[in-house]
């Protein structure tokens, strides 16, 4: 779904961050210090970074005001830390941070400030295509691929068809305890599919909490890999 920038100096921070968002499908690159960043940045193109505050050799304020000032600051960045201050996380802020996690992060905190950052991000590529095109963000087109599609008054918007599952073809002659395993692997991969592997939409899709959900997954024996969508 993004391509995603980590970087912090604790090896548990960076490993545990990352199994949180690939399993909501997106790429993630780990950086354990600030050069390591940098070239990561230099190398590729993202789409949010999760930068720590506190680290050995250059601290991420800095490395934020150097990619403010070198024209790199061209994605969200959420800063993270433990230890900051009120006016650590203000200056952030004001070179162009979007938002401040502070340590230890909840994983629905976690989660939510991604969600925006990304949002956000694409709003930001959406306005340089229109710039790029001669066109004024927010204006109606007749285009059915805009964002801003032209309505006419008392015209009711198409609604997106509902995805069906296809026959799963389920052997009944079997004990009911593996039937039922089987058509819940089918339930959960169907599911996973249609939500590109977001692990989070489909918890609220079937009304599991999100870490009962995983346990469960594993425990069918689905596999979570082939239903993300980088």
């Amino acid at each position: 779904m993004a391509n995603i920038l980590v970087v912090d100096d604790e090896l548990g921070i960076r490993d545990l961050l990352s199994e949180i968002l690939s399993d909501e499908g997106h790429h993630v690159d780990l950086a354990e210090n600030a050069t390591q960043a940098r070239n990561a940045r230099l190398a590729n193109s993202y789409d949010l970074v999760l930068l720590d505050i506190w680290m050995p050799d250059t601290d991420g304020v800095t490395l934020l005001r150097e990619w403010a000032s070198g024209g790199q600051l061209t994605m969200p960045v959420i800063m993270m830390s433990g230890h900051a201050t009120i006016e650590t996380a203000v200056e952030a802020t004001r070179i162009g941070a979007m938002s401040f996690l502070e340590k230890p992060i909840t994983l629905q905190r976690l989660l939510k400030e991604v969600e925006q950052g990304i949002n956000k991000r694409k709003a930001m590529l959406l306005q340089q295509s229109l710039a790029q095109n001669g066109q004024e963000p927010g204006l109606p087109s007749n285009d059915p691929g805009s964002p801003y599609p032209l309505r006419v008054a008392g015209q009711t918007p198409h609604e997106p068809a509902a995805a069906l599952s296809p026959e799963q073809g389920f052997n009944l002659d079997q004990p009911l305890r593996q039937a039922r395993d089987n058509f819940e692997k089918a339930y959960f991969e169907f599911h996973l599919a249609r939500e590109s592997g977001s692990m989070t939409r489909v918890a609220e899709k079937t009304g599991l909490e999100r870490t009962h959900l995983y346990r469960k997954l594993r425990q069918l024996g689905v596999d979570l890999g082939r239903n993300r969508k980088n």
